[in-house]
């Protein structure tokens, strides 16, 4: 994903193996850049660039006029089975392989219309009859879709639009009354019926509830930082010889501060599990599978149901026309015809190509010629001018207080006045470890990007002088070696952009209990996000919407403490060897932070949730390869590699158990969950995670049966078992607290929820600010159970 295929590293790996050792040498020596991209490049052979185009071709990016039939009766399928959304994705992709004006891309925008006005997504309803409307909707089928807009406009409350589109229904009707006698009455009904709709409304005061707005608008930042774009006057930059430069707070910072909002330099979408279609096959041809690319715009990552797809080819889709032409000016053009190789290349390819393309739009060319003719390569270079900032240090006095001083020191990635700000410059100055780096990783990134410049020489010849940015073409060897940097920094620079994605805890649709998780949505660089240090027990928290990144304090940070941020090793998740490995092998660097000291410098017993328990007394227990009861009174003790194979033994029937909850099989599920519940109680703690996952499933089978009160009872002890894990003032827990305050508030259970809305409302607060859509949900809950609480809907709690 990250990085290119299996295929094609597999293949690079084994044409290293074959390099004579002189050249192996050269290219592991070489200080600078230009040396291992020019070497690498000079070795890609025709060949090379052939298994790789075969590679390419496995991915279907382009426009098939055989695939938007087949997506559209796929579509009409999920369409009956009332499955809204699936076959909004279908009809979706039916697009994408449309061209402009045909007569299938009419067609699917019409049926797509359909399943998003059943779906209440009339604004999208509207826009996307408009769209079939332009694209040549057959004039026959048209009395259809104006019925359809009349129904959204009265829904949306705009009664004279409404009205309007009715009297030119009866105006083409009497002017061209070509259809059958039964469908005219169908149709006439419609009409009759939908005017008296329009009446009624009109006769209603301004009762007509709008859509809903969000409640508070996100804090920006208080006071712009005059040193730091995107970040809050509360932070300050410092350098440092050994860690390079860092964040600082300037004063008292309390949990829940906004310390920084950035947008991502470039991102680009994951494509998600997107597997090549080598076989040639329909079935992975015409891929029915939902992933991320059929979801969320490819531009600004906004999550929508009505893609609207590029013109050239069927892979890049957008949330909106603007989105699409705001691509094709800055970097789509030149990536169109490049889409099967740029998701055989991997992600990293893909930004490093995307970071010099959006280079152009600003004055870089003379930072990259720079690079091009270092003699050798040093990733702390200065910048171009002896750009000077004021950097505040902190010393500790004779009664221990902290006295600033000023020094001036050149910052790599700031401008002639000492600011940082997102922009390529700042991009540039992200260090690529290049010395770090094995040669053979080195030897893969330099010959993937010498392909992809081969690859846009190629179309550069088949394109009209005035369609070329000169500026790319002309120097590819040049952008080559830029592209090669970026691939290298994006090691230890990439930032995953997450999302909260919500999946259906409960089988009843008109009490739907969400449980959400974080998943990965894409890859982007943050140049101010990636000023922050690492730290396992981090005192920041970062959520992202869309492509805009927020930093905020998830605890008070003291003045002159650095800001510290977790780079994916964090101590709740993963033990202290685990993690240094982790930060070793990925970021170069051993981590010591005082959560990894305190696990070094003293024998620390495996957490809570990895513990086992006496099966006589139910005392911890302790040791290395036997353990022992941890009790005085008793003398039990056991192999750690016996519970380890029953716990193994454990995880499969719970495993189990969860494929008959996904199934439907809800009795089953419960009773399997029950015995391993039970089973689980005779050898682990209270607070082990397999006992928390336990209980969240049957929490989660209750909330299926609807028994709200058994599946608040098991969620309170998983979140136990999340609260000793993560700590209680965690996302995780916030995310824990915000289903058990949905089946409460369904259970009808109203102090318990009020109580439980607002232990999430405080701790999501803190790490995700006030326009986050659970902490809406929440506002909403609250606001119903205060004011007109809801019918009980299920067991009382």
């Amino acid at each position: 994903m990250d990085l290119p295929v299996d295929e094609w590293k597999s293949y690079v790996f084994q044409k290293w193996s074959l390099l004579p050792k002189s050249i192996q040498d050269t290219i592991a020596t070489a200080d600078a850049l230009r040396d291992i991209f020019l070497h690498s490049s000079s070795l890609l052979q025709p060949e090379d660039e052939m298994f790789l185009n075969n590679l390419s071709r496995g991915y279907f990016v382009g426009k098939d006029p055989n695939a938007p039939p087949f997506y559209r009766e796929e579509g009409n399928k999920k369409f009956q089975k009332k499955d809204y959304v699936g076959a909004t994705v279908l009809y979706s992709k039916g697009i994408s392989h449309s061209r402009p004006h045909t007569v299938d891309i009419s067609l699917c925008y019409a049926n797509r219309s359909a399943a998003l006005f059943y779906l209440d997504q009339y604004e999208m309803c509207l826009k996307d009859i408009t769209r079939a409307q332009m694209h040549g909707y057959p004039e026959r089928l048209q009395p259809k879709v104006m019925l359809r807009k009349t129904e959204c406009l009265v829904t949306l409350g705009r009664l004279q639009e409404a009205g309007q589109t009715i009297r030119d229904l009866e105006s083409n009707f009497a002017a061209k009354p070509t259809l059958a006698a039964a469908q005219f009455q169908i149709l006439q009904r419609n009409l009759c019926r939908l005017k008296r709709k329009v009446q009624e409304k009109g006769n209603l005061t301004e009762t007509y509830t709008t859509t809903v707005t969000k409640t508070f608008e996100d804090m920006d930042l208080r006071e712009e930082n005059e040193q730091i774009s995107s970040a809050s006057s509360s932070v300050s930059l410092c350098i440092d010889p050994l860690k390079g430069r860092y964040l600082i707070a300037t004063k008292d910072i309390l949990p829940g501060e906004l310390l920084v909002k950035e947008d991502a330099f470039v991102s680009v979408l994951n494509p998600g599990e997107m597997p090549p279609g080598l076989h040639h096959g329909l079935e992975n041809k015409w891929d029915t599978r939902i992933t991320n690319g059929d979801l969320y715009c490819h531009r600004c990552l906004k999550h929508t149901l009505a893609t609207v797809p590029c013109d050239g080819c069927s892979y890049a889709k957008y949330c909106s026309n603007e989105c699409m032409q705001q691509a094709w000016d800055l970097y789509h053009q030149i990536e169109c015809s490049l889409g099967g190789l740029l998701l055989t290349l991997g992600i990293f390819c893909h930004i490093a190509l995307r970071s010099t393309l959006l280079a152009r739009f600003e004055d870089a060319s003379k930072v990259i010629r720079k690079l091009y003719s270092e003699i050798s390569n040093k990733d702390m270079c200065s910048p171009e001018s002896e750009n000077l900032v004021q950097i505040l240090n902190y010393d500790l006095g004779e009664e221990g207080e902290r006295h600033g001083k000023t020094v001036k020191i050149p910052v790599p990635g700031c401008d002639i006045n000492g600011k940082y700000e997102n922009n390529y410059n700042a991009v540039f100055n992200l260090l690529a470890h290049t010395e770090n780096h094995s040669p053979e990783y080195k030897f893969l990134c330099a010959l993937s990007v010498s392909a992809l410049c081969r690859q846009l020489e190629a179309a550069d010849s088949k394109k009209p002088e005035t369609a070329a940015p000169p500026a790319l073409y002309s120097e590819l060897n040049i952008w080559g070696v830029a592209m090669l940097k970026h691939m290298l920094q994006l090691q230890c620079n990439a930032q995953a952009i997450t999302t909260i994605q919500e999946t259906a805890l409960s089988g009843s649709k008109e009490n739907n209990v969400c449980n959400s998780r974080q998943i990965r949505l894409a890859t982007g660089i943050f140049p101010v996000v990636s000023l922050l240090n690492h730290s396992c027990s981090p005192n920041t928290s970062v959520s992202f919407s869309s492509t805009v990144a927020t930093i905020r304090a998830s605890q008070q940070i003291g003045k002159g403490q650095e800001i510290l941020h977790c780079y994916g090793p964090h101590y709740s998740r993963m033990g202290v060897a685990d993690r240094q490995q982790k930060l070793r092998s990925q970021y170069f660097f051993d981590c010591g932070c005082p959560a990894c000291q305190k696990e070094k410098h003293r024998a620390v017993a495996r957490p809570r949730w990895e513990a086992f328990c006496c099966n006589q007394c139910g005392a911890l227990l302790q040791g290395g390869d036997i353990l022992s009861c941890g009790s005085m009174s008793c003398t039990e003790s056991v192999s750690r590699d016996h519970l380890t194979s029953q716990l193994q033994d454990l995880q499969q029937q719970v495993g189990i158990a969860q494929e008959l909850l996904r199934s439907g099989k809800l009795e089953q599920a419960v009773q399997l969950l029950l015995e391993c519940r039970h089973d689980a109680e005779s050898f682990l703690s209270a607070e082990h995670s397999m006992v928390g996952e336990i209980e969240d499933s049957l929490a989660q089978t209750y909330a299926a049966l609807g028994d709200w009160q058994k599946s608040a009872t098991h969620l309170q002890k998983s979140l136990r078992v999340v609260e000793v894990r993560h700590g209680p003032s965690s996302v995780e827990v916030g995310h824990e607290l915000f289903k058990l305050a949905q089946l409460f508030f369904n259970g009808f259970a109203i102090p318990e929820a009020l109580n439980t809305v607002e232990r999430a409302e405080k701790v999501l607060m803190v790490h995700y600010g006030p326009c986050n859509d659970e902490i809406q949900e929440l506002q909403k809950m609250k606001s119903c159970l205060l004011n007109s609480p809801p019918i009980p809907l299920g067991p009382s709690l």
